[in-house]
């Protein structure tokens, strides 16, 4: 049921926290403002921000950081970078080099090593300025305003069969899910966050934290770090977010057991006091028994409780989260054998291209008795590629809102594949809005997102 989906571009670990502007050049020229995007114990993410204050259009643009002894420069995107000593030159990319007025561009880099910035300029002129680390705590929680769809639906519960709202009406959420976070971490930026909660009218953002395939495994703090902003993230827009351990290969969870109790401490202790947090345990389990899926969410989901009492929680299903149908088999052993926990969800994923009637069948019977979670589903085949296929999207989505079972599209990024929601080349650039910069899946998943919630109060 599960695509391979890693990309031809180099990976980037990178993590995120609260983004701090450190240096900026005088009004009234080109000026550049440096951002800590990100920190971790080893390193940091950086972003660059190009602006033209003059009344004509520029060309070109060159800025030089110097950093101290002991910190490199290890990647960069948007922009061409070079070296000479300890000041690394950025020129262009070749799609942003010229800058109207009044209009900006921006690039990024992954730093090894701690050391800010002790030099700037930009075509010349001194940046000036000194740095300010990000704070390591999380930053205080502001209630997302009323009408938004965490501000409506407060902390979220299970009851019976369904996932519901503060006032125990059952409700449907519906958004969309991030590509790997070390693959796509310029795809997740204030503009396309903004966009994913106005344009598109979502109600939740999905994080998928890849464990292996260059994830988390090769920088905990690192991952941890990015998760957690863009936990923040989501609330500052009044979205859930679902934090995903993206566990793929191997199929069995047991396998990661140990990496999911130190995540999951971590990341319940520190958004225990969040109401927009769901937490999802295990992607998609493959090559094991449900007896296995079982027993490992029995060890995973206390540690989550012992941080955060009431956040619901979706566990992983058999044969890529199918409710076992993709292995030969049914809901009927998790009805027979269920998670002994409470306030829980189990997931389902679907490709539409490649699971059909039998599957749909599945989730109908299924869902009298369980609550379901579709935590990803994609528009194409199972390999995450190929054509759209509309006539069995619509009878999924269909399905999913007629039994108010809550979903999220893979994928919000520009990843090369048929089912990634923005064209090619998108999050190189600011414009997330609109259907312009849309794949077909994009267009289609966005006009069903649109249309109006329905979260009763009373």
């Amino acid at each position: 049921m599960r695509r391979w989906r890693l990309v031809a571009a180099a990976a980037l670990t990178v993590a995120a926290a609260t983004a701090v502007t450190i240096t900026a050049l005088p009004a009234s020229a080109e000026t550049a403002a440096f951002t800590v995007v990100s920190s971790w114990s080893n390193g940091y993410q950086g972003e660059v921000a190009v602006r033209n204050n003059t009344a004509s259009t520029i060309n070109t643009w060159r800025v030089e950081l110097t950093l101290p002894a002991g910190t490199t420069i290890a990647n960069s995107w948007n922009a061409t970078s070079s070296a000479s000593g300890s000041t690394y030159t950025f020129t262009p990319a070749g799609h942003n080099g010229t800058i109207a007025a009044g209009a900006s561009t921006t690039f990024g880099f992954v730093a090894n090593g701690t050391g800010r910035p002790t030099a700037c300029t930009i075509n010349g002129a001194s940046c000036g300025g000194t740095t300010t680390p990000p704070s390591s705590q999380p930053p205080s929680s502001t209630p997302p305003s009323s009408g938004t769809p965490v501000g409506i639906n407060g902390q979220l519960r299970v009851c019976g069969v369904n996932l519901c709202n503060q006032y125990g009406k059952a409700i449907q959420l519906r958004g969309m899910s991030t590509h790997g976070l070390q693959w796509f971490a310029k795809c997740y930026n204030s503009a396309s966050l903004d966009a994913l909660a106005g344009d598109w009218q979502a109600d939740l953002l999905r994080i998928a934290m890849y464990v292996q395939e260059s994830g988390y495994e090769t920088n905990p703090s690192g991952f941890t770090s990015q998760v957690n902003n863009l936990v923040d993230q989501a609330e500052a827009r009044g979205l859930y977010a679902v934090i995903d351990f993206h566990t793929l290969t191997p199929g069995d969870p047991t396998y990661n057991l140990d990496r999911a109790k130190t995540f999951f401490q971590s990341v319940s202790a520190r958004n225990a006091a969040k109401k927009n947090v769901i937490y999802e345990i295990a992607n998609e389990p493959n090559g094991v028994s449900w007896a296995t899926i079982k027993n490992y969410a029995e060890q995973v989901i206390p540690v989550i409780r012992a941080n955060d009492p009431d956040a619901v929680i979706i566990v992983g299903t058999r044969g890529w989260s199918s409710l076992g149908v993709s292995d030969g088999s049914s809901s009927a052993e998790i009805i027979a054998n269920p998670v002994r926990a409470q306030n829980i969800m189990y997931a389902f994923h679907f490709y539409a291209a490649s699971h059909k009637d039998n599957y749909r069948a599945e989730v109908q019977k299924a869902a009298a008795s369980l609550p379901l979670f579709v935590s990803e589903f994609g528009t194409v085949s199972a390999t995450g590629g190929g054509a759209v296929d509309l006539s069995s999207s619509t009878a999924w989505i269909d399905l999913l809102d007629q039994l108010k079972i809550s979903y999220a599209n893979w994928t919000y990024s520009d990843a090369g594949e048929g089912s990634a929601a923005f064209r090619s080349g998108t999050c190189n650039g600011s414009t997330y809005a609109g259907t312009g910069v849309l794949s077909e899946s994009g267009a289609f998943v966005r006009s069903r997102i649109r249309t109006a919630d329905n979260f009763p109060t009373s």
